[in-house]
C-alpha cells in the first residue's frame, strides 16, 4: 500500500510537472515547501482569527523569490536535502519510500485533520 501511495503521489507531481514546464523537484519544492505550509499558515490564521501568519509568509515568499537566482538549481538542492532526511530514518528500518509516504504524505494529512478540527471546535 505505500508504493502505491508513493507512485500515485511521485506520478502527479511529475504530471503537475509537465504541465507547467516545471521539474519534478521543483514541483516538490514549490508543493512541500510553499504551498502546503502557506495553507496551514492560513488555517492558523482562521483559527486565531489573525492574518499575520499569511501576511508574513507571503512577504517572506516576495523575498525569496526577489532573492532566488535560479529556482530549479535550488530546488534540486533542497529536493537532495529532502532525500538525504527522508533516508537518514533508514537506520531505523524504514526505506525511502515509506519515509516519504509517512513524513510527506500522512504527517501533513494529520496536520490538515487537527487544524480543521480546530477551526471547528472553536
Amino acid at each position: 500500500m505505500i508504493k502505491v501511495i508513493f507512485k500515485i503521489v511521485a506520478n502527479s507531481l511529475k504530471f503537475i510537472g509537465r504541465k507547467t514546464n516545471l521539474t519534478y523537484n521543483e514541483i516538490n519544492i514549490l508543493i512541500y515547501y510553499f504551498i502546503i505550509p502557506f495553507t496551514w499558515l492560513c488555517l492558523l490564521d482562521i483559527i486565531f482569527n489573525l492574518h499575520y501568519f499569511k501576511i508574513g509568509f507571503v512577504i517572506f515568499t516576495l523575498g525569496f523569490s526577489v532573492g532566488c537566482r535560479n529556482f530549479k538549481t535550488y530546488s534540486d538542492w533542497l529536493f537532495d536535502k529532502s532525500v538525504t532526511f527522508l533516508n537518514y530514518f533508514n537506520k531505523y528500518g524504514s526505506n525511502y519510500i515509506a519515509s516519504s509516504v509517512w513524513i510527506c504524505v500522512s504527517l501533513p494529512i494529520a496536520i490538515y485533520g487537527i487544524l480543521i478540527y480546530l477551526i471547528f471546535k472553536y
